[in-house]
């Protein structure tokens, strides 16, 4: 897309057409791309408005709500943050009472509508012209353009008089792919921590290092509908007095710190009658040894992101499974069991072990009438399959 079609989406024409069409299907768009051609409509309004359908049908659910009022790019229906997570993390900003923020690398303008919706103005910065512009039309169909103002420019040459805090959102891609040096990110994020603004939030890969995270930062993974799908980092007035780590899920909003870490470290012991195992981002946040301390119970494994417990747990941090059997890792013993069982559907889990879920499959020969779970995986160091059912 180039500036002049991001344009052409903003006129009243555009709009009429875009609200006039149905649900976008790929198999119907050339039939459809003819029909609104022979009806008069000039050809490089339709193909942007197709083009535009085709991206909000497929970023519907990933940005829901906003998601069908929301004009993108293909960038933006990819990588935009969620929502239900902009408006997570727009209210510490609004808890920390900070009037003023400035949202460098706006992207779509989804954090900056989610900070304006919580009552702050936003000044959204954004290198890209096409894409501010289209911020800019975002905060105009969401009603929000008398909070929002947009500018394009790097975030190095951003003017951040009278800003009280920061959000900054790297851009971690370059030629199609993901860069994982911090270094390497645009702007970087040594450059992103040293602004002198105390209030501070950067948007960061979930897979950031420990050593990049400075021990002033609140690291937060979050998880939304049990999937990890954003880290950030806090400090200042953003940043929850004395923690360094947390875990959050959504849409429910529960979350775990490190200063929920029991004292001396996790109980590890033999696996009772469930297995739970913790959502992504409290694996990744470091703070199984916490979802064991809730629910009263130990590891199955020093190493290994399982709990165990005699009896079901009410936790909303890890999924359960009630165990059936346990036997040690062996080929034939294990597709004996299955057959035994009249298993013919299995879900192979792997942790802690150098198994392909996919050629085990292949090898267990499975043809039964049953469904079963298989976790390979160790307990207390020695290889073992489980076989269990969800709770």
């Amino acid at each position: 897309m180039d500036l002049a079609a991001a344009r052409l989406l903003r006129t009243p024409e555009a709009r009429a057409l875009l609200a006039s069409l149905g649900r976008y299907r790929p198999e119907t768009a050339l039939a459809c791309a003819e029909e609104l051609r022979a009806a008069g409509h000039p050809a490089d309004l339709v193909a942007v408005v197709l083009t535009q359908a085709r991206l909000a049908a497929s970023a519907a659910e990933r940005l829901a709500p906003w998601g069908t009022r929301l004009l993108l790019t293909d960038d933006g229906a990819q990588q935009a943050t969620r929502p239900a997570v902009a408006r997570h993390r727009a209210q510490r900003f609004r808890a920390a009472g900070i009037p003023t923020v400035a949202d460098l690398g706006c992207g779509i303008g989804v954090d900056a509508l989610a900070l304006a919706e919580a009552g702050l103005t936003v000044v959204a910065v954004e290198r890209d012209a096409v894409t501010a512009e289209l911020a800019t039309a975002n905060a105009e169909r969401l009603g929000l353009s008398h909070q929002v103002t947009v500018t394009v420019s790097t975030a190095q040459d951003a003017d951040l008089t009278g800003v009280g805090a920061i959000f900054a959102d790297p851009s971690r891609r370059a030629g199609g792919r993901r860069v994982a040096d911090p270094a390497a990110w645009s702007p970087p994020l040594a450059w992103v921590l040293s602004l002198p603004t105390p209030e501070l939030a950067v948007k960061v890969a979930p897979g950031l290092g420990a050593t990049d995270v400075p021990e002033d930062v609140e690291r937060e993974l979050v998880s939304h509908d049990g999937h990890v799908v954003e880290a950030a980092l806090y400090r200042g007035a953003l940043r929850s007095p004395g923690v360094r780590r947390r875990a959050t899920l959504l849409p429910a909003g529960a979350t775990l710190t490190d200063a929920d870490l029991p004292a001396g470290g996790p109980r590890v012991g033999r696996l009772s009658g469930y297995l739970y195992e913790p959502d992504g981002a409290v694996i990744r946040a470091g703070l199984v040894a916490a979802v064991a301390d809730q629910v009263d119970d130990s590891l199955i494994d020093p190493t290994l992101a399982y709990v165990t417990t005699p009896g079901p747990a009410d936790t909303p941090f890890a999924r359960g499974f009630q165990v059936e059997a346990v036997m040690p890792f062996q080929l034939k013993a294990l597709r004996a069991a299955l057959r035994e069982g009249d298993i013919g559907s299995a879900e192979i889990k792997t942790r802690g072990s150098a198994v392909d879920p996919e050629d085990l499959r292949r090898r267990l020969r499975l043809r039964g009438r049953q469904a079963i779970t298989v976790l390979v995986t160790r307990v207390l160091g020695e290889p073992v399959a489980i076989l269990a059912r969800r709770t």
